[in-house]
């Protein structure tokens, strides 16, 4: 019966006198009919295949409209014939997928069809699909097709639509590998091919948002594997495959059941997108996994669904270069000279590949399926594991079962491979991709392409675990000292190196269990420490390490290290130098596997400091920690005594600071102290306010440091919220603010400031001088700054996060906490809200993290906390706040 249908519609198309409305209509309708059905449940397989039939039918009856031989002479040598080629060739055709295209002629003599063919593309055209087309005489497809390894991709999946088949037999035999591209060298062009994508990509399935056609362990992968097949097999599908030994059952089914997932997901993103997108936003991730029927439980409905496509995605990836290794071996070297290298009983080396002596190995020595990956630990000659043997251990894979897990001669081989010298990381990642790691650590394996739905963490779970491991190795490098110079310099001091690495496998092992994943991963460390016979000091270090490896980021971005308050009180919790040289390894390698834009110079110059200030404390004692009181005078004694280099003698400084307030000096540094005062002291405040910008770099590491901006001039109410907005009208984004005042009312202001990519704003005068210019512009002007009019970046909208604000009251200030989602201008908007209640700010911490900030403030009011307003002070900021998040969202 739909047999029938389609042969009435293609006989209305072909004889209707007004065509292009009625092309129109069919393909509107059958989008609908096709967008519904698949909402209904209806496999993306099937639908593919329908689209692609019933634009056969569409491209048929638009081609039957015109003669393209009937009145020409010598028929035979001016035939021409349309042909799919590329994915519709392949009869795969998504709902917004190009139509590809190749009017294939017989001689070189397209002025015979050319106003036919303009005609029947121009229809196309008007009727609105999205047509890639080429014309082409056979002989030219194959000089293209010699040419151009893509256009040859295209040309071997070509079908015949209308005219005769003929033509494309006679340019398939033109392009066959007998003379052109053959299977060695269509190989290797397919194999760099890929390796370009790859790095496009990162060499990563895990991107935040990743391309599902062209992304490692997307379509293309597959597709990749199938076309290196055709080229020395012929046409072939999974199955055709099999039978020819080139793939396994069980590597079919990974292929099949990824393809099929990848084509689900591809449909949808189409119909959501309504245009072809093969990217999957973070606004098409949750409406994909509304679609799909996923809910929310430990983990969000959209965390579920990318999950999913993850671990998909990974074995997709694995298995591709897989076949391509197995291609490589069996039919690109099967003569090419073997040089073998025995190892062991079990192992040797074979042209620089790892494999079995015997396909027996593992059934007979099970403990080899982690022996391997000692053995390339230690060795730096080994270039991979041959596909033969990779094969073997999944197939063996369910060996690892619990009485494995506790054999004393495997949890050897883990502690070994850890304390290996060469490519731990790599041994990892080999280990995760061959389903090893995953079943040798359970734990391990529910984290596998778990992600978090936000900005912060840009890799999932497992990758993020692998990658801090792989920081922690760095630290051994020489070129490294640079960048990380502490973290280089403590590596070789550590005791264990492999406590740290077992740190970092089980710092965040806890994720998406609910509640504190630091507490929760405390037993699942222990257990793992236990099973391997580490010692009771080892298995605390570790559990101590997991449990607190937050606290010292946490500490060095949202509290004021300056104070020896809380220097006292973390050096309390570490206790002695072995356990913060471990702790300061762990958080750096964790905030730099984190998000690439995280660790920045004022991020390291904080935690260089924190680490510089235990160590010290550390050294002398804990219970010889100076007091307060103490703390400032000689903070003030150093500065008076270096500021005589600079002809100021003791009374011209005191005078100068005219009793600011004591927060100052616990607040600032000797060198800063020194470069305000001695500042001030060439300034004439008749000129207008003093503004003054320097980079504070470290001695040992450029990289390391921020933007100061220091502002002193005369009290009022508008200062903060006019330097915080001038600052956002620069671009850059403030991190910390200091504010202190005189008993003449003067202020000491000091922002520290990053650009945008996180850099301090360097050696650039005219860059300083602008910066110096706008904020003596908005600090002279009498009305308030305008909003920010910086533009929400896309990803930031799809993050809805609503405001958290809370107040906790000491005797003369309170400390308010914001957390609520970025945008530009949101600490202007704060200054705002403070100036409109009358609210001083006394220090801020800025700290944003992706898609949220979480800023905490020391403010007052009337000198003393904020108590009668605290409440509507809450209620303010969450209401202005929150109605930018829901015009954004709209």
């Amino acid at each position: 019966m739909e047999q029938a249908a389609n042969q009435q519609l293609a006989e209305a198309l072909s004889a209707s006198r007004q065509p292009i409305t009625l092309f129109k209509k069919a393909l509107a309708e059958f989008h609908e009919t096709l967008d519904s059905r698949f909402r209904s449940g209806v496999s993306a397989n099937e639908l593919l295949k329908d689209r692609a039939t019933f634009m056969d039918l569409i491209m048929r009856s638009a081609w039957n409209r015109f003669e393209w031989n009937e009145n020409l002479s010598s028929w035979r040598k001016t035939r021409v014939s349309l042909l799919a080629v590329g994915g519709f060739g392949r009869a795969e055709l998504h709902p917004y997928s190009d139509i590809d295209l190749l009017i294939l002629l017989e001689r070189s003599n397209y002025d015979l069809h050319h106003d036919n063919v303009q005609s029947f593309l121009t229809l196309m055209w008007d009727i609105g699909l999205e047509v890639g087309s080429s014309v082409r005489s056979v002989k030219e497809c194959r000089f293209q097709a010699g040419n151009d390894v893509t256009v040859l991709t295209a040309l071997m999946e070509s079908r015949t639509l209308c005219g005769e088949d003929d033509l494309r037999l006679r340019m398939c035999k033109q392009i066959s590998p007998e003379k052109i591209w053959s299977p060695k060298k269509f190989y290797e062009a397919k194999k760099a091919e890929q390796e370009e994508r790859h790095t496009k990509y990162e060499h990563t399935e895990y991107s935040l948002e990743p391309n599902i056609k062209s992304a490692p362990g997307g379509l293309r992968d597959i597709q990749t594997v199938m076309w290196i097949a055709m080229r020395k097999f012929g046409p072939v599908d999974f199955d055709d495959m099999v039978r020819q030994q080139f793939l396994t059952e069980s590597e079919a089914t990974i292929l099949t059941k990824g393809r099929d997932l990848l084509w689900k997901i591809r449909f949808g993103l189409h119909l959501i997108a309504a245009r072809e997108d093969d990217r999957l936003l973070f606004e098409h991730q949750q409406k994909l996994a509304e679609m799909f029927g996923y809910s929310d439980g430990d983990l969000l409905a959209v965390e579920q669904f990318m999950q999913e496509y993850y671990r998909s995605a990974l074995e997709i990836n694995h298995t591709n270069r897989l076949l391509l290794r197995h291609f490589e071996e069996a039919i690109i070297e099967p003569n090419k000279r073997v040089q073998t290298i025995p190892i062991n009983e079990r192992f040797q080396l074979r042209n620089g590949y790892l494999e079995v002596t015997s396909p027996s190995v593992f059934p007979e020595h099970p403990a080899a399926l982690l022996e391997m990956f000692v053995i390339m630990g230690d060795r730096d000659d080994t270039l991979g594991v041959s596909a033969a043997t990779i094969r073997l251990v999944r197939q063996h894979a369910s060996l690892i079962d619990e009485k494995f897990r506790n054999d004393p001669q495997v949890t050897k081989y883990f502690l070994e491979l850890l304390r290996s010298t060469h490519h731990l990381f790599s041994q990892l990642r080999r280990m995760e991709r061959y389903g090893i790691l995953g079943l040798y650590l359970p734990e391990f394996s529910r984290i596998i392409g778990q992600m978090q739905f936000d900005l912060f963490h840009v890799y999932t779970v497992d990758a993020h675990t692998l990658q801090v491991v792989r920081n922690m190795r760095r630290f051994r490098y020489k070129n490294q000292k640079q960048e990380f110079p502490i973290a280089a310099h403590i590596h070789h001091k550590l005791p264990k190196i492999e406590l740290l690495y077992i740190a970092g496998l089980y710092h965040d092992i806890a994720k998406g269990q609910g509640g504190d994943h630091s507490e929760l991963g405390i037993e699942i460390a222990r257990q793992f420490c236990e099973r391997h016979g580490l010692g009771t000091w080892d298995t605390n270090l570790v559990c101590w390490l997991v449990k607190n490896h937050l606290v010292m980021s946490t500490t060095a971005q949202r509290k004021d290290i300056q104070d020896p308050e809380v220097i006292h009180e973390f050096a309390m919790l570490v206790q002695d130098q072995v356990r913060l040289d471990y702790l300061y390894s762990l958080t750096v390698a964790d905030i730099n596997a984190t998000n690439p834009t995280l660790w920045n110079s004022w991020r390291a110059s904080l935690m260089r400091q924190l680490y510089l200030d235990t160590r010290k404390l550390l050294r002398s004692g804990v219970e010889n920690y100076v007091d307060r009181q103490e703390y400032i005078l000689g903070i003030q004694e150093h500065a008076i005594e270096r500021l005589l280099e600079y002809n100021l003698n003791r009374e011209e400084t005191l005078q100068i600071w005219n009793h600011v307030d004591d927060d100052y000096f616990i607040a600032e540094s000797v060198s800063d102290i020194i470069w305000h005062t001695s500042t001030i002291n060439k300034q004439n405040l008749d000129d207008g306010p003093l503004i003054s910008i320097r980079d504070s770099t470290t001695k040992r590491s450029a990289s390391e440091g921020a933007t100061q901006v220091f502002v002193y001039m005369p009290n009022t109410p508008r200062i903060f919220v006019a330097i915080v907005s001038a600052l956002d009208a620069m671009a850059l984004d403030v991190v910390d603010a200091r504010i202190a005042s005189s008993a003449t009312d003067m202020v000491f202001d000091t922002f520290t400031v990053l650009e945008a990519d996180g850099s301090p704003v360097g050696d650039k005068p005219s860059r300083k001088e602008r910066i110096r210019k706008t904020l003596l512009k908005y600090l002279i002007e009498d009305t308030l700054p305008r909003a920010s009019q910086r533009r929400t970046p896309r990803a930031l909208k799809q993050f809805v996060l609503r405001t958290e604000v809370n107040i906790s009251n000491e005797q003369t200030y309170s400390t308010l906490s914001v957390t609520a989602s970025d945008r530009p201008g949101l600490l202007a908007v704060l200054a705002g809200i403070f100036f409109d209640m009358n609210i001083v700010v006394i220090s801020a911490k800025i700290t944003t993290l992706g898609e949220r900030v979480e800023d905490v403030f020391q403010v007052s009011k009337n000198g003393g906390a904020i108590l009668k307003d605290a409440d509507n002070l809450i209620d303010r900021i969450c209401q202005e706040l929150d109605l930018h998040v829901e015009k954004v969202a709209v």
